[in-house]
This record gives structure tokens, C-alpha cells and sequence, in this order.
């Protein structure tokens, strides 16, 4: 009996675990943060469609360096990464575009350990996207993507061989020190022991070079920041309006982190129906949209160690702007 030949869908998988921005959990979220003060939206509310390609574009900007320190990581230990996590399955978590990603993948179809690939990620539309292109990419590989928010569907992470967990970019950056713990102890109890865990973290450094990468000349991260709010105006029936904000972006030297910021140019009112909610917002008030907390080595080994993660390499690109940690789960 003739077989049939293998085909790009069969082996691509994607589970939904979105439970839609407009039920009661979402509302309660959105809601407490907007009634804060000083107000928070959370940053997950960046990334529809429009705030993907623009943080794509951030990633290109002169100014922000994190992507190419990161890439130059990759770039020269890849390989090594690779044998020494010894895992056949990759996951990654809050992909996005995976522009970094191939350097991974490659090094393991070298090593011959390619079997899996899963990206997790709430954007559904990047996730089909990096599926079909892999799929394609790498004969063979099988791919199970998840569209979910990671924070909340972690346990969703399918059930695996070895695996190494991606958790890179920075990302870890945008908790608070406590969110952090939590959301890697979680990210321990979903692994195995022997797992791995290869985890991004941007450097402490100088204030000046810190605060260009997110406040760039061309305005791009501007543009970044103030699109969440009309992520928040579809979501909700809501009609802020981006224009009356501007940006700004500062770094805490005592916290070790950028904050970004949305500023309001004129004291407005503003709607939001699907909230049962109106603000009544002064002149000068800000909404804070985003941190990203800074590290060095001894506050990564301290973090992993107490999350059940144990500090097995450490990479940093020439200019030792930004780290990779591949930890082994304990």
C-alpha cells in the first residue's frame, strides 16, 4: 500500500485557550488596573495585530539593542545550547515573529535532536504564522502551537519528552520581582527534572543607553505605547484617544527598571462600556503600561534558585549589554 506523503498540515497542531477578552475575568483585570492609582493597563494588551508589527519594527530601531545582543547570543552558542540541554522539543514562550527562533531549530536539526517545536503565544495570528513557516522550514518537525496568555494557560503547555523552555527577549523584565517568581516556579512544575530553561535577561546598565531603547528618535515605541489603548477601545466600546497622550519612558535606578508611560496632554473623560466603567482623567496623569526590570548575574542565579531552576551557562553578547541563562529544572 502507497503511503501518503507528508504534508506541511498534518503536522502542525494549534490549541485555543483564550477564554475571549470579554469574559468577566478579563473585565475584573482591566477594570481594577484602569482604577489604580496611578492607573495600569497591562502590557499582554500591546500585542494585537498592529502592536506585533510595531514591536517588530522597535526590534530593527538603532536604539534598541536587546534584539541584536540577544541574536549575537544565539548566533555564536546556539550549538552549544543545544547539546547541552540534550532536548529533542522546544518550547517557546510569547514568541512573536520567532525572528530568533531559527537559530535554535537550526542547531538542532545539525544536532539531529529536532522532533518538536511549540510556540505559545496570545497573538493567534502569529502563531499560525510561525507554524506554517517552520512546518515548512524543517522537514519532518511537528508543531503544536497554543494562542493563549501564558500567564494564565501555562498549564496548557502540552506534555512532552525533553524539552527546553524559551523564555527570551527580556520578557521576564516586564514582571515585578514577585510575578516573576511565581510565573517561573509555575513554568518549573509544568517541566520535568532535566528539562531545560533558556531565559533572557537585559542588563543593568547605563541610564542613557537604556532609556533610547524605549524612546527612540523615529517614534516608533511612541507609537507602540500608545496603540494600547486602542486595543483597549475595541475590547471595550472604549473611546480613548490616543493623541491626547504622549509617551514617556524613564529609568527607576533604585528598582533597576524602565517604565513606560502614557501621559495625558488634557484632562478628558473617557468611556468604556464594556467596563460599566468612566474615567475621569486629570492633565499630567499618567497610565503606566509597562516595566522592564533590569538584572545582573546574581539576581538571575538567586531568581532561578528559588524556582526551582538550577544555573548551569552563562551567555552574554561582546558588549554585555544583554544575558541568556540555560538553567536545568532541579
Amino acid at each position: 500500500m502507497v503511503q501518503p506523503a507528508d504534508t506541511v498540515s498534518d503536522r502542525i497542531r494549534i490549541d485555543y485557550h483564550r477564554a475571549g477578552r470579554e469574559d468577566q475575568a478579563f473585565r475584573d483585570e482591566l477594570r481594577a488596573a484602569l482604577t489604580e492609582m496611578p492607573r495600569r493597563i497591562p502590557s499582554k494588551y500591546f500585542y494585537d495585530e498592529r502592536g506585533s508589527e510595531l514591536f517588530v519594527a522597535i526590534c530593527e530601531l538603532p536604539e534598541y539593542y536587546p534584539t541584536r545582543a540577544e541574536r549575537a547570543i544565539l548566533e555564536r552558542h546556539a550549538g552549544e545550547i543545544v547539546r547541552a540541554s540534550g532536548c529533542s522539543e522546544l518550547v517557546e514562550l510569547g514568541p512573536g515573529a520567532a525572528t530568533k527562533t531559527r537559530l535554535l531549530l537550526d542547531a538542532m536539526a545539525e544536532a539531529g535532536t529536532l522532533d518538536l517545536y511549540v510556540p505559545f503565544d496570545v497573538s493567534e495570528e502569529m502563531v499560525a504564522r510561525v507554524a506554517r513557516e517552520f512546518a515548512r522550514l524543517y522537514p519532518g518537525l511537528r508543531v503544536h502551537g497554543v494562542v493563549g496568555d501564558f500567564m494564565a494557560h501555562l498549564g496548557k503547555i502540552p506534555e512532552g519528552g525533553c524539552r527546553l523552555a524559551a523564555f527570551l527577549g527580556g520578557t521576564i523584565g516586564n514582571l515585578l520581582p514577585e510575578d516573576a517568581r511565581a510565573f517561573l516556579a509555575r513554568l518549573a512544575r509544568r517541566l520535568d527534572p532535566g528539562d531545560g530553561l533558556l531565559l533572557g535577561t537585559d542588563l543593568i546598565k547605563d541610564r542613557a543607553v537604556l532609556e533610547a531603547a524605549y524612546d527612540d528618535a523615529a517614534g516608533v515605541t511612541a507609537e507602540f505605547n500608545r496603540n494600547i489603548l486602542r486595543v483597549v477601545n475595541r475590547l471595550t466600546g472604549g473611546d480613548f484617544d490616543p493623541d491626547a497622550f504622549r509617551h514617556r519612558a524613564f529609568y527607576d535606578e533604585e528598582c533597576h527598571r524602565i517604565e513606560m508611560r502614557l501621559v495625558a496632554e488634557r484632562a478628558q473623560e473617557v468611556h468604556l462600556p464594556g467596563l460599566d466603567l468612566t474615567l475621569a482623567i486629570e492633565e499630567g496623569e499618567e497610565i503606566l503600561t509597562e516595566i522592564s526590570t533590569k538584572y545582573d548575574r546574581p539576581k538571575v542565579e538567586a531568581l532561578l534558585e528559588r524556582t526551582g531552576f538550577e544555573l548551569e551557562r552563562w551567555y552574554t553578547d561582546p558588549d554585555g549589554l544583554f544575558a541568556l541563562s540555560l538553567a536545568r529544572r532541579v
